[in-house]
């Protein structure tokens, strides 16, 4: 207990200035960031989120898994909020990110200062400025790793106090936020294994007893993990044969992405949106060099202790094992682009961040010259600060961030075929296509890509390769309605009515209840003269969807051409109420209106 306001505050004074630096080394920093736009998954996290739009949706964000694309609901309950107060303005979102990453900066220095730590601010500025970092901020769809980092760290803090008060509210404080960290990112189930591998460093705790306190740690951290693992297969869709692979081959997988991880840290140039995917082989001597490398290490640490300390080993150990979840052990949907990103390391990079800079404390003070570690600390931070302005302007915007991934990574297929999306909906078709059958190249099974390129032709007026792209993607996926209503689309334009209305009904054969596919299949059998089963179908695209207004102008033209004019009338009164400049509608009116010899110049 202090002993007065008075003593307090020299004390809050010494913490508050450092504190406030880092801050403003993060904020200064990040300013590009701030100013990016949405880029990739925002758009299911937030743009084309509907839970985020009704009190009704933050019910569906906690008790409906699968309402998010992920179930991660203290994340998604932010955006929830933050709609309320900037709605799709990406700025808010991106300062509140840059808000939690210096939160975590702050709360990295305190706990190393708890931990005795040499170094601590050194630290924690390396990791507030790292530029391998900068995915993790300023992607708002990663609000996962820089809230749920906040709660992990300040679980940690709230445990180390608990090992030293131990005060029951401090223990539950900490299971709360540890529970809060799961609910924003399953990654940080490690928390309880880095906490054992924290106090056995520390030597101060009776292992038994500490295992004992974090059993529910334990348990909580395992359940929710549980639910990720399920999410990411049937919801979120990690599986296929991307996913196929063996223990040996993870094991491979596991070792390099060890020594990629650390190479980024010690040299964070050429950071990429996406790396390359690396072939696995589990037949090539070479590729075993990694994981034993990795190993030997750690082993070397263990033999050494004695004479290095269990720091060096405390701290190595940690980063590979806050790294266990992203090391390809288990299945994530982002194995299927590759098996490394930066985001991945929020987290880990602590700690060998945390082991440099004590090591570089630990030789400044036996240099005996006072001015060189503060200006070999300051030279390191601005280049770092630099590098992470540089690396905040790539995620201005998707066009910004897909050029910039193939100028790293010629190889990201889902790179090309993501710029030639934005190419084509620009109207520049040339470009796009020449990158969609860049992409074709790199994943030539790919019916998404088919699909787009069929799209691209299609608008260009190429029917015979819009065709031939179509059926290719059909074959590739021939479950997917989408492919089945744009080939009848296509072939609807071409006068083969017959062959549309085959792949109308195969679509409704998958979806009965596809209001547009009803609504198709109505357009060709009109051309065939099948009035009545056309009628039929129309008015089944209204009853799914009653503010069609392309079906009730359509519907509307048949009854008309069977003298229904009333009825005809009412449906195209009801399109223009839709849609007020459908000119279509508005002509068609007219004509009914005429025919019954009211003023076509009634308004509907």
């Amino acid at each position: 207990m202090y002993s007065s306001a008075a003593s307090s505050q020299p004390e809050r004074r010494t913490w508050l200035v450092p504190a406030l630096l880092l801050v403003g080394l993060t904020a200064g920093a990040y300013i590009p960031a701030m100013n990016g736009g949405f880029i990739w998954d925002d758009d299911d996290y937030v743009q084309d989120n509907l839970t985020l739009r009704s009190l009704e949706g933050l019910g569906q964000i906690w008790f409906q898994p699968g309402a998010t694309r992920q179930y991660y609901p203290l994340v998604h309950t932010t955006y929830w909020l933050e709609y309320r107060l900037w709605g799709l303005d990406p700025t808010g979102y991106h300062v509140v990110n840059v808000i939690l990453h210096a939160l975590s900066a702050v709360l990295v220095w305190r706990l190393l200062i708890r931990l005795q730590v040499p170094g601590a601010w050194a630290a924690a500025a390396l990791f507030a400025l790292h530029p391998v970092h900068v995915e993790s901020v300023a992607w708002i769809t990663e609000r996962k790793n820089t809230l749920s980092g906040a709660f992990y760290l300040s679980a940690a803090w709230a445990y180390l106090r608990y090992e030293e008060a131990r005060s029951p509210r401090l223990y539950w404080a900490a299971l709360l936020l540890f529970a809060a960290a799961l609910l924003s990112k399953t990654v940080t189930c490690t928390l309880p294994a880095a906490l054992l591998l924290v106090l056995w460093w520390k030597g101060q705790t009776p292992m038994r007893r500490t295992a004992v306190a974090l059993a529910p740690f334990f348990a909580l951290g395992v359940a929710m993990s549980g639910v990720t693992v399920w999410m990411e297969k049937h919801s979120v869709g990690a599986w296929g044969p991307e996913w196929d692979l063996s223990l040996v081959e993870r094991g491979l997988i596991a070792g390099r992405a060890l020594w990629f991880y650390a190479a980024k840290l010690l040299v964070p140039l050429n950071l990429a949106f996406i790396y390359p995917r690396w072939e696995i082989d589990a037949t090539a001597v070479w590729q075993y060099l990694y994981p034993a490398g990795a190993l030997g290490v750690m082993a070397l640490l263990w033999a050494f202790r004695a004479r290095l300390g269990r720091g060096p080993l405390t701290g190595v150990l940690f980063f590979a094992g806050t790294l266990t979840p992203a090391l390809g052990f288990f299945n994530f949907y982002p194995m299927l682009y590759s098996f490394v990103a930066d985001h991945f390391q929020y987290l880990a990079s602590l700690g060998l961040l945390a082991l440099a800079a004590a090591g570089g404390h630990r030789a400044w003070t036996r240099l005996g010259q006072p001015t060189a570690g503060p200006v070999a600390l300051a030279l390191v931070l601005a280049v770092c600060g630099l590098l992470t302005w540089r690396q905040g302007q790539v995620y201005a915007d998707l066009e910004t961030l897909w050029r910039d991934t193939l100028q790293k990574n010629a190889g990201a297929w889902i790179a090309h075929n993501n710029l030639a999306n934005i190419l084509k909906e620009r109207g520049q078709l040339d470009q796009a296509i020449g990158h969609y059958r860049q992409a074709l190249l790199l994943e030539p099974g790919s019916g998404q890509i088919h699909l787009n390129l069929a799209d691209a032709h299609r608008a260009r007026g190429e029917s015979a390769a819009a065709l031939r792209h179509y059926r290719r993607a059909l074959k590739t996926e021939p479950d997917r309605v989408e492919i089945y209503l744009k080939l009848g689309n296509a072939l609807l334009g071409q006068n083969a009515v017959a062959e549309a209305i085959e792949h109308y009904r195969q679509a409704l054969r998958l979806v009965p209840d596809l209001a547009l596919a009803h609504s198709n299949l109505g357009a060709a059998l009109a051309i065939q003269r099948r009035d009545e089963e056309a009628i039929d179908h129309y008015r089944r695209a209204l009853q799914l969807k009653p503010n069609f207004a392309e079906a009730h102008n359509n519907l509307g033209r048949l009854l008309a051409l069977r003298g229904q004019f009333a009825e005809a009338i009412d449906h195209y009164q009801r399109a223009l109420q839709l849609k007020p400049n459908y000119r279509q509608a508005r002509t068609n009116l007219a004509e009914a209106l005429q025919a019954v010899g009211a003023d076509p110049r009634s308004k509907p």
